[in-house]
Order: C-alpha cells, then structure tokens, then sequence
C-alpha cells in the first residue's frame, strides 16, 4: 500500500507539473492568437486602402504622368517602399500562422497527456483503495479468529517515527468522536465506560503516555485489548483491536504504535475504544476528555 501511495503521489505531482505546462502553451496560444488578430486587422487596412486607391494601378498612373525625372524618381521609391511595407507584413502573417498553428498542436498534446495522466491516477487510486479494503478485512478476519480461539496471535512491532515532543498524545489519528463516557447505550450496561473514536480498520492506535504494557488480553467483550499502567497512578485502556504491535510488560513511549484500530468483541463498527481508569479493572474509569485535555491533548 505504501509502494502504490508513493507511485500515485509520483503521477500526481508530474500530473501538476504536466498541468501548468499546458496552462502555459495556452498562454502561449492565446499570446499567438492575439497577435494574429491584430496582423489580420493591419492586412485589412491595407486591402481597404488599396482598394480605395485603385492599388497599384495609382501608383502605375502617378508614373505615367509625372512631370520630371524627380517626381518619376520619387514615384517610383514611394511604390517600392509600400510594397516592402505589404510584403514584409504579409511574411509576418504567414510567420505567425505558422506559429499560431504549432502553439495549437503543442497546446491539443499537452491536454491529451493530462487527460492520459488523470485517467491512469484515477485507476491507481482506485486500486489502492480496493487492495487497502481488501487487506483490511484480512486483517480483521485473522483478529476475529484470534478472539474466537482467546489466544493473542502475538506481537508485531512496527517501525516507529520521530517521537512526540509532548509528554502526552491522542491514542489515534484522524478520527471523529463517537459515542461519550457515561452516554447510554444497548451495548452498556450502566453507560458508556470510555470515549470512542471512529477510524478505519488498521489505524495506528498509540500509547497516550510513557508507561509499561500491563496486560494484553484476546477475548470477552473487548476483543483485542491492551491496559497501559502510567507513572501517577493511571491506567489506560485501548479496545477492539485488530492487531497488536507490544508484548505484555514491554516499556512503551509516549505515541508509540501499540496496535490497530479493528472491530473486535461487543463492536458494531470499526473504532477504538478508549479508557482511562484509576485500576486496571472495569468500573474505575474517568472521563477521558478531560483528563486528555489537562495533559494539553484536546480532542
């Protein structure tokens, strides 16, 4: 998944990069196209005028009747000059079709490939998102036998990124807060125990704060589960798990990747289930948002 991200984020920055090309061989056009007009403006003031004149039979009469060799001399330079002045503007029309005519082929290719580019990015994504559904609910599907057979699969570590430079975190990323603490609910007993966050199956889920991995569970109503004892006295649950990335009594760090967000036990959708307690045991929990929020994490 990662390999075909960084291949559609290849083809799309060459697709901006192939984009403003064509933006600019439209400008080009356009620039092309402007100065065609106004040669095409001049060539019709001067066909208007030479058809007012007689064209170049005035100037074969103004000859015809001069006087003296001078006005013959000047006669003859005057009709000369102007028709240097018709061919050279004639030159520059023909100059300028010609340049008119390849801006429009170079602008109709530059389309053409953006056109190509958008359709091959349009089917790269939509292969990533089918492989990414596809790997999600194999993962899931191996969580759920997990959970079936109560035994944990096992620890995967993950490769880690630079860490936090706050001492406390969100457990996930790119979420929406769904159902509260203390809100009621056909699934609860007494209400809600801890704060869920809507994410999609295999989301990174991270430890909150520093601590050690207190205990790992697979089974029950929690489904894949992990409790994290902090220094203070605190402990915090994350719940319904797809996979595990930490060994019971293993030191975590804040934002370390502990596991990934699934929809295993007493689960309706995928999310995490988020507690903080004053125990490891259910029915010791305060209310995560607060107590995230004077650790300055706001949700």
């Amino acid at each position: 998944m990662a390999r075909a991200t960084a291949g559609y984020e290849q083809g799309r920055r060459a697709a901006d990069a192939q984009r403003a090309a064509a933006g600019r061989l439209q400008d080009q056009l356009d620039h092309q196209r402007g100065e065609m007009n106004l040669l095409r403006d001049d060539l019709g003031v001067v066909a208007r005028a030479q058809y007012r004149t007689g064209g170049s039979l005035t100037f074969t009469a103004g000859l015809l009747l001069s006087k003296t060799p001078d006005e013959l001399l000047r006669g003859r330079r005057i009709a000369h000059q102007a028709e240097e002045a018709v061919g050279r503007l004639l030159d520059r029309a023909r100059l300028a079709e010609r340049r008119l005519s390849a801006a429009e082929r170079r602008a109709r290719a530059a389309w053409r490939d953006l056109d190509v580019r958008r359709a091959r990015l349009a089917a790269v994504k939509q292969g990533i998102t089918a492989k990414l559904e596809t790997a999600q609910w194999k993962l899931q599907g191996e969580a759920d036998r997990s959970v079936a057979a109560g035994t944990c699969a096992g620890a995967v570590p993950v490769d880690e990124d630079t860490p936090p430079a706050t001492a406390w975190v969100p457990p996930v990323e790119d979420y929406a807060l769904s159902a509260g603490f203390g809100s009621g609910g056909s699934h609860w007993v007494s209400g809600h125990t801890g704060q869920d966050f809507a994410v999609g199956i295999g989301a990174p889920v991270r430890s909150v704060g520093a601590g050690r991995v207190l205990s790992v569970s697979c089974g029950g109503a929690f489904g894949i589960e992990i409790i994290v004892k902090h220094p203070g006295g605190y402990y915090t649950q994350y719940a319904h798990l797809a996979s595990l990335a930490v060994d019971q009594g293993q030191q975590v760090r804040t934002g370390q990747w502990i596991g990934q967000a699934g929809t295993t036990g007493n689960s309706t959708g995928p999310h995490l289930h988020f507690e903080v307690r004053l125990t490891p045991h259910l029915g010791s929990g305060v209310d995560p948002v607060p107590w995230l929020a004077e650790r300055g994490v706001g949700l």
